[in-house]
C-alpha cells in the first residue's frame, strides 16, 4: 500500500517584481491602494478642506470642473482596510454629511509593477504619493478603462509592442513635464467590471487632454479597448504634507 501523500497545487506567486537591483530581483508584497470619491451639492469647499486637514487622512480634495457644486477626494493606504475604518467615518459626518454621492464616479485601485521597474518600491508606493501630492500639479484627469477581451488573447510579444507603444506617449508627456501618470489595477475592485484606473496630473489642463488625445490613435486605445471612462476633471484646493 503506498504511503505516498498527494500534494496540492503550489500558491500562486501574486508579489510585485522588478528588474534587478544590486544584482538581485526586486520583490515586493506591499501595494498603494488609492480611491476617488465623488459628491455634488458643495457650493463651498473650504470647510470640507478644513474638516480634512484636522482629520490628518493623506489625500487630495478636487473641486469639479464640470460641475459648479462638485468636489471629490481622492485617499490612499497601503491597507485597504484605511478606505473602510478612516474614509468611511469622515465621509458620513462634518461637512461630507449634507452632499451627495456621485457612484459613478467612484474609482478603486492598486499600484503594481511591469516587472521591470528599477526601483520597484519607489514605483509602488512613493512615487503615486509624490505625483498627486505634488502643488505645482494641482489639475487631475481620472478614469477607468477596460481592454477587450481580444487583448488577453494576443502573444506577450504583441501585448508588449502595443503597450510600449502607448508608453512612449506617456513617456514623452513627463519628459515634458506636461503629463505624469498614475497607473492602477482594478480587477474585481470596481463595481463596472473595468481593468484599470488611470489618473493624469500635471500643472495644467490643456496637456491632460492632449496626452488623452494622442492615446486615442495608438493601438490598444482605437482597437483593444471596450469601455473608457467617465472622466473626473478637477483642480486640487487641498493636498496633504507628504
Amino acid at each position: 500500500m503506498s504511503t505516498e501523500t498527494r500534494r496540492g497545487p503550489e500558491a500562486p506567486d501574486i508579489s510585485e517584481k522588478g528588474g534587478m537591483r544590486n544584482g538581485q530581483p526586486q520583490r515586493s508584497d506591499e501595494r498603494l491602494f488609492m480611491q476617488l470619491l465623488a459628491f455634488g451639492g458643495c457650493p463651498d469647499a473650504r470647510p470640507i478642506r478644513d474638516a480634512l486637514a484636522r482629520a490628518g487622512v493623506p489625500g487630495v480634495l478636487y473641486e469639479d470642473v464640470n460641475d459648479p457644486r462638485g468636489v471629490a477626494l481622492l485617499t490612499f493606504s497601503q491597507d485597504p482596510a484605511f478606505l473602510v475604518e478612516r474614509v468611511r467615518p469622515l465621509v458620513n459626518a462634518g461637512p461630507f454629511l449634507p452632499l451627495t454621492q456621485k457612484p459613478e464616479y467612484t474609482m478603486l485601485g492598486r499600484t503594481y509593477s511591469l516587472g521591470y521597474e528599477p526601483d520597484l518600491v519607489d514605483v509602488l508606493l512613493n512615487r503615486p504619493r509624490r505625483t498627486v501630492l505634488n502643488p505645482v500639479w494641482p489639475w487631475a484627469v481620472w478614469y477607468p478603462l477596460r481592454r477587450s477581451g481580444r487583448f488577453a488573447q494576443l502573444p506577450i510579444e504583441e501585448q508588449r509592442v502595443i503597450l510600449a507603444e502607448h508608453g512612449t506617449i506617456g513617456m514623452s508627456f513627463g519628459a515634458a513635464d506636461y503629463a505624469h501618470d498614475i497607473r492602477l489595477a482594478c480587477h474585481g475592485l470596481d463595481k463596472d467590471d473595468n481593468d484599470f484606473v488611470v489618473g493624469l496630473i500635471g500643472k495644467d489642463l490643456y496637456p491632460l487632454s492632449a496626452v488623452v488625445q494622442s492615446m486615442r490613435k495608438t493601438q490598444q486605445t482605437s482597437l483593444y479597448l471596450e469601455r473608457l471612462g467617465p472622466f473626473f476633471v478637477g483642480r486640487a484646493v487641498w493636498q496633504s504634507s507628504m
